[in-house]
């Protein structure tokens, strides 16, 4: 196979790394990495590249770091690359100008099976909402966001042991292979596309914040308990423990209901229990993490901390 096929690939996040890697790893020709500028962190606010640009550092490869992806000079930067194919994971929403430059076009890898989860965070609501199934897509670009052509999906089981921390390693392993594999075959000119059905875009995905992780204590015990694992361990569902901000990142269902307690109300032996009232059933919770404290598990937690 002619692995001359000149290819820049845009990503920013630890997820984009095993696509980017595999690429590259296996002889194919990536002329540029495009990532995130780097960002401040920390107290002395230190510029921390992304891990794609860490990626890239490592292999060589070119990088490219735009604030604007529409300015002229970046647009002239692409088009003297001479692309023949662009690949996006976990990048930003790319103009018409730049996805529609590559003779062969522009794909995307998304965490789910399209059309369903549409949006920033399918990992997450697919936990979230119970799913017992997920997966992985490949797709070509178009106006409309996560809404192209399909080239290839495949499934990933998500158990009950799954949260949103040991379903993004898989998907992000499988979501590698799949890159590849729809790279050789657009290479080898052996694609076939599937356009979306919308009947199956049942859900959306859209972007966590902080009001999404909060535990409403009047839904099921089952809902908070899949809040919490599609949550877990970032950026963790919370609620209020006297009087401060509680991070709760495991927890248990019981179908039993506490006697005498309204929902958000607990329960604790201030030994190795704490057990919340919810609208229908309770929940033991098993790690936790109060405010200004460390996470720790619940038994940890209280021999350390007398709840009232």
């Amino acid at each position: 196979m002619d692995k001359s096929l000149r290819i820049i690939f845009m990503g920013t996040p630890e997820f984009a790394v095993p696509s980017f890697e595999i690429l590259i790893e296996n002889g194919w020709n990536v002329v540029a990495s495009i990532t995130a500028p780097d960002k401040p962190q920390g107290r002395g606010q230190k510029l921390i590249p992304s891990p794609v640009k860490e990626a890239a550092l490592k292999f060589g490869i070119p990088i490219l770091q735009p604030t604007n992806l529409k300015s002229p000079e970046f647009i002239e930067q692409l088009r003297d690359l001479k692309a023949d194919l662009q690949i996006v994971v976990a990048f930003r929403m790319l103009p018409e100008i730049v996805w529609s430059m590559p003779p062969l076009g522009t794909f995307n890898l998304h965490a789910s099976l399209l059309p369903n989860y549409r949006g920033a965070a399918p990992i997450n609501w697919a936990i979230i909402n119970g799913e017992k199934e997920t997966g992985i897509t490949t797709f070509f670009l178009k106006h409309e966001i996560d809404t192209g052509s399909i080239i290839f999906q495949e499934k990933e089981s998500i158990s009950p042991a799954d949260n949103i921390g040991t379903l993004y390693e898989k998907l992000k392993l499988k979501g590698a292979q799949l890159v590849l594999r729809t790279v050789e075959a657009i290479a080898g000119k052996k694609i076939k596309t599937t356009i979306q059905d919308e009947s199956l875009a049942i859900h959306h995905a859209p972007k966590i914040f902080k009001e999404t992780c909060e535990i409403k204590w009047n839904k099921p015990a089952k809902e908070i308990h899949n809040l919490i694992r599609g949550l877990s361990p970032y950026p963790a569902a919370w609620t209020q423990l006297d009087g401060k901000i509680c991070k709760i990142f495991k927890s248990e269902i019981s179908e039993n209901n506490l006697t005498g307690l309204q929902p958000g109300e607990f329960q604790t032996d201030n030994k190795k229990e704490l057990v919340f009232q919810t609208g229908l059933g309770s929940l033991k919770i098993l790690e936790l993490q109060l405010e200004g404290k460390k996470k720790l598990e619940i038994s940890e937690f209280l021999r350390g901390y007398k709840l009232t």
